[in-house]
């Protein structure tokens, strides 16, 4: 009974072993096991693809978006932020020193998209042109400062209705802001652009172009392809270009002439560098009105302040940004482009513009017809050191200070380790602030601040309009009636004697 069984097995091990194709599918397993290994592999592979798409195509761009909008509700986040603007900046960086490449044009090719049309002729005008284009007389002027810079002066010495060829006794000067020039005061024409509405207000009406921009890109010994010529900020325009103005002005009137200054942006920049430093001004002006004021710096809003991080390294934001000239049309403009408008979805043509990427842009306010003209203008040129000397206000919280140049430029420069501040205290001239709670670059803080270091101010005008910006200053539709008329009113009365509605809305009556 025993050897049935053994014999039944060798018969069954003998026949697997002679038949192992036929009799018993032995490779069924390895099949089976080779398959689901093949599958696994499949799907572990789409997985990782679902994975990287999502993370690529909509983790990243929604944590991007609300970094941009939320940067700073959370500091961890806010350094991280940081630190992946600082890797982009480096990456731009090294790919220009391997390619030598200055402005980048490997990374973002110069190519204007967004060329102005021929067809309107005023495109292409000077200021001089704009200005008796509407049948109002202008002069230019052409005078030289202590330092050998070339300036032009553009003038309306009176309204196109009067004939008479004495010139107005009540004088008023307009300096531009940064990127700007003269034409920023006429480009919106004689009902809308403050330099008409002066005239025909009775005022003699002077227009400064600031060293460097269009109408003033020479000096009597250097030329101005050099970083020689580009080495000034807007200290060197306090000190040299605003007191041969005023200079010339009076020389050209009569020494007992005051003159109402009005600046926009830097211009009031400059002005309050003049006052505190050079303070014999304060006695030759009338009163100084500061539209869109900017000193203190802490609080801004606008783009550059992602230039702010990198300050204390000059050399290497020359290399980003161009040694001499701001170039209105590199890549790192392009980036604070991007950052800047993408999200709110401004016209490309308004968000690649230099100035309004840093100013900002109220597409409520603003007249699209001016586009062209304001293209056609804007910018103006500036310079690169001017720029990072902003860029340092932003760093240093709170300190209104002149160029630093380290510690050890400092102490050749200055004769300290940190450059000194500019003392507010000595201004004695009567100042008036106008100001709105959107500005990018002059912040709601920042401009009270700035009017309680004053010693004689006459008022903080707030514009009641809530998205009123920066640039509205001067080109926004209803400009006349939201800060020209106070403006005119301060001139006249030197100081506002009604009480003003700060609504908070957007309804203009």
């Amino acid at each position: 009974m025993k050897l049935l069984p053994i014999v039944f097995t060798l018969f069954v091990l003998i026949k697997a072993n002679e038949c192992t194709q036929n009799w018993f599918p032995q490779n069924l397993v390895q099949t089976i096991a080779k398959e689901t290994s093949l599958i696994k592999d499949y799907v572990q592979e789409k997985g990782r693809s679902l994975k990287n798409f999502y993370i690529n195509n909509v983790q990243n761009k929604i944590s991007s978006y609300f970094g941009m909008l939320h940067g700073d509700a959370n500091s961890q986040e806010d350094h991280i932020k940081q630190a992946r603007i600082k890797r982009k900046f480096k990456d731009y960086l090294e790919d220009a020193q391997a390619k030598d490449n200055v402005i980048f044009d490997s990374i973002a090719p110069k190519i204007d998209r967004y060329p102005c049309s021929n067809d309107d002729p005023t495109i292409h005008m000077t200021t001089p042109q704009l200005i008796a284009l509407h049948g109002y007389y202008s002069e230019s002027h052409t005078i030289v400062t202590d330092d050998g810079y070339i300036l032009t002066l553009h003038r309306i010495p009176h309204s196109k209705n009067t004939t008479g060829a004495n010139a107005y006794r009540k004088t008023v000067l307009l300096h531009h802001g940064l990127l700007g020039s003269s034409a920023d005061w006429v480009i919106s024409g004689p009902k809308k652009a403050l330099a008409y509405i002066l005239s025909n207000a009775g005022y003699d009406v002077w227009l400064a172009n600031v060293r460097g921009n269009t109408y003033s890109r020479a000096h009597i010994s250097i030329n101005p392809d050099t970083f020689a010529f580009w080495n000034f900020t807007f200290h060197d325009v306090s000190q040299h270009d605003i007191p041969a103005i005023i200079d010339y002005i009076m020389e050209n009137k009569g020494w007992d002439i005051k003159i109402n200054y009005i600046g926009h942006s830097m211009g009031t920049t400059i002005l309050f560098a003049l006052l505190s430093t050079k303070t014999q001004y304060n006695k030759v002006l009338r009163a100084g009105y500061a539209l869109a004021p900017v000193a203190f710096m802490t609080n801004i809003r606008s783009p550059i302040r992602l230039l702010a991080r990198f300050s204390d390294n000059i050399a290497y934001l020359m290399k980003l940004l161009g040694a001499n000239e701001f170039l209105p049309q590199n890549a790192v403009l392009r980036w604070l482009s991007k950052h800047a408008c993408e999200i709110n979805h401004y016209e490309e043509a308004i968000c690649e513009n230099s100035m309004f990427v840093l100013c900002g842009h109220d597409e409520k306010q603003f007249n699209k017809t001016l586009l062209p003209l304001i293209l056609g203008h804007v910018p103006a040129g500036a310079s690169t050191k001017s720029l990072i000397h902003y860029a340092q206000e932003i760093r240093n919280d709170g300190r209104f200070q002149q160029f630093d140049y380290g510690p050890d430029g400092n102490y050749r420069m200055y004769g300290s380790p940190i450059p000194p501040e500019y003392p507010l205290y000595k201004i004695t001239l009567p100042i008036a602030l106008i100001s709105s709670d959107n500005d990018w670059l002059a912040s709601e803080e920042d401009v009270n601040n700035l009017y309680t270091r004053l010693a004689n101010p006459l008022e903080h005008y707030i514009v009641p309009y809530k998205d009123f910006n920066h640039l509205d200053f001067l080109w926004a539709i209803d400009a006349p009636k939201l800060v020209y008329n106070k403006l005119l009113q301060l001139l006249e009365d030197g100081v506002n004697k009604y009480s003003v509605n700060f609504q908070n809305s957007n309804e203009i009556n």
